[in-house]
C-alpha cells in the first residue's frame, strides 16, 4: 500500500514560506520520498497504517495551501508510466522488507 500526499502551499511571504519548509520537512521526517515536486509518496504495510499515517500528516497540516492525499495498492502504484524521465531508485521507495537477525 502507498500513501501519496500532493500539495499546493503558498510561498509570498516569510510566513509562508516557513510553514512550506516545516511541511516538507515533516513529512520526510515521517518516511516519505518526493517523486516530483509537491508530490510526496510512503510505503505502508496496510490500508490501517496508511490511513494512520495520514492522521498523522493532519497533525501538522499548514494553515492555508491545498493538502490531497491518495491511497494506492503497489500494483496500481507500479502501472504508473514514466513518460519522461527515470524512477526513482531509492530503497525507500520500495515495498521490499528486509529482515535483520
Amino acid at each position: 500500500m502507498r500513501l501519496m500526499i500532493m500539495f499546493d502551499l503558498p510561498v509570498e511571504t516569510a510566513i509562508e514560506r516557513k510553514a512550506y519548509r516545516t511541511f516538507r520537512k515533516a513529512l520526510i521526517n515521517e518516511g516519505f520520498v518526493m517523486i516530483q515536486f509537491s508530490v510526496y509518496v510512503r510505503v505502508c504495510a496496510s490500508a490501517n497504517s496508511a490511513k494512520y499515517m495520514e492522521l498523522r500528516v493532519q497533525k501538522f497540516l499548514p494553515a492555508n495551501g491545498l493538502v490531497q492525499t491518495m491511497m494506492l495498492t503497489e500494483k496500481q502504484y507500479l502501472d504508473m508510466h514514466f513518460l519522461l524521465g527515470k524512477p526513482l531508485d531509492d530503497v525507500r521507495n520500495t515495498s521490499d522488507r528486509t529482515v535483520i537477525i
